[in-house]
């Protein structure tokens, strides 16, 4: 039998995507986060933003069930959830995150990036953060202070990435996606 590592951050990032309660995730959990962000940024699941948001998690969670070995539209419990996390993620570094939640991150920042500058603002984060985990702007704003790696007061993908794996790793305690 396999090990699994659990991260405490995986364990309540498990509990964010059970949508409805039931002690599983599955696609239409991970439909309802899309449905969620896309809305509160006021785009409709039709728009090329919108559709881009939803695909991308529909798609991580096809990944992470077929890897947990639930067949790509099943139903994971939490240990089925953390072993194909580690066996995505924590078992393959930096490379296993980049390949598993870049897609998803991506899609939310184009989202988030209303004025279209190809960067997250602070109050654009603060729509994401506020949508997604229900952060007030004042936790919003701290996490952006974290998550601002070179101090430019602007967030990149590649920031945003950095910041969802230490999240992961229990090495940022900001609850963020993925």
């Amino acid at each position: 039998m396999t090990s699994v590592v659990s991260h405490e951050n995986d364990v309540r990032r498990f509990e964010k995507w059970d949508a409805d309660g039931d002690g599983l995730i599955d696609r239409a959990d991970y439909e309802a986060e899309a449905r969620r962000i896309v809305a509160a940024f006021g785009e409709s699941l039709n728009s090329g933003r919108g559709r881009a948001v939803m695909e991308a998690l529909v798609e991580l969670h096809r990944r992470q069930a077929e890897a947990a070995g639930v067949g790509p539209r099943g139903a994971m419990n939490q240990r089925e959830y953390l072993a194909a996390n580690q066996a995505l993620m924590f078992g393959r570094g930096d490379e296993g995150f980049d390949e598993l939640l870049r897609p998803a991150i991506s899609a939310i920042a184009d989202l988030c990036d209303t004025d279209r500058d190809g960067l997250v603002s602070r109050v654009e984060l603060r729509r994401w953060l506020g949508s997604a985990v229900g952060l007030s702007d004042a936790d919003s704003d701290a996490a952006f202070d974290r998550i601002d790696l070179d101090g430019d007061g602007a967030l990149t993908v590649d920031e945003l990435v950095i910041a969802v794996r230490e999240f992961h790793y229990g090495r940022l305690d900001i609850p963020l996606l993925g």
